[in-house]
């Protein structure tokens, strides 16, 4: 029963008022040893696989047949692998393997590790903005970064593996589809996000320190991208199981 009611029981319903994405490349023989049967890791040209860390401050958390008022506030992060995965119909459908996730109220620890996978951790999570300059630290996991939010244009960062934005944003999470494997039970569960108005707009990283991307398998990864969007209600369908 308790296995279960991690299965994302019921759909939840928030609003996302600030979402930071930036995510790494990496030669894909480092990624691909952490993906999981029956997940693939998704690749770019054949050579690059993705990581992507997702800051995310989200208001009115809560179950979807609960009133908006009911609901909570929280700072989220995510480290998440850009996988690919040919569900029991044969379609194809792109989405994120979960690596870690962490949370800064340890109420979302405590009933996400009852009724999700996510395996939240309860860290310090830091939002700061000054006019167009913004930073997202985390002194108990080692995360400073800041950014710039600039009307202008945005050069990729250096060293990206894409030659343009348009190539950049395939890349950019979050996705429709999340996924956790239990090799043990050879079960896949796979939660849906549903989203209108998605439309990431880049920004310009100027500092970006994460301790996590500094050791093995992560040493050398590259800054790929970087977007940002605000204030999108999401919901996420209650979670569904495949065998394989």
């Amino acid at each position: 029963m308790s296995i279960r009611l991690s299965y994302h029981p019921f759909a939840v319903e928030a609003v996302l008022e600030e979402t930071v994405v930036l995510s790494f490349a990496l030669p894909k023989e480092k990624l691909s040893p952490l993906v999981p049967e029956p997940l693939v890791l998704e690749t770019w040209k054949d050579e690059w696989g993705f990581i992507t860390l997702a800051f995310v401050k989200t208001s009115k958390l809560r179950p979807a047949l609960f009133p908006s008022f009911l609901g909570n506030n929280f700072n989220l992060i995510g480290f998440r692998i850009f996988v690919d995965h040919v569900s029991l119909e044969q379609k194809r459908k792109r989405g994120l393997y979960i690596i870690r996730s962490y949370t800064d109220r340890k109420k979302m620890e405590v009933l996400g590790s009852i009724f999700t996978s996510y395996k939240y951790q309860t860290i310090d999570i830091n939002f700061s903005k000054q006019e167009n300059h913004c930073t997202i630290q985390s002194k108990e996991i080692g995360i400073d970064i800041s950014y710039s939010k600039d009307a202008g244009t945005v050069p990729l960062p250096k060293d990206s593996p894409f030659n343009n934005w348009t190539e950049a944003r395939r890349f950019a999470g979050p996705l429709p589809f999340t996924y956790s494997v239990f090799p043990e039970r050879k079960e896949l569960l796979i939660v849906q996000g549903n989203r209108e108005d998605w439309h990431p707009q880049p920004i310009e990283v100027n500092h970006c320190s994460i301790d996590l991307l500094k050791s093995p398998p992560f040493e050398g990864a590259i800054l790929a991208n970087a977007f940002t969007i605000q204030n999108i209600p999401y919901s996420w369908e209650k979670g569904r199981v495949e065998k394989w």
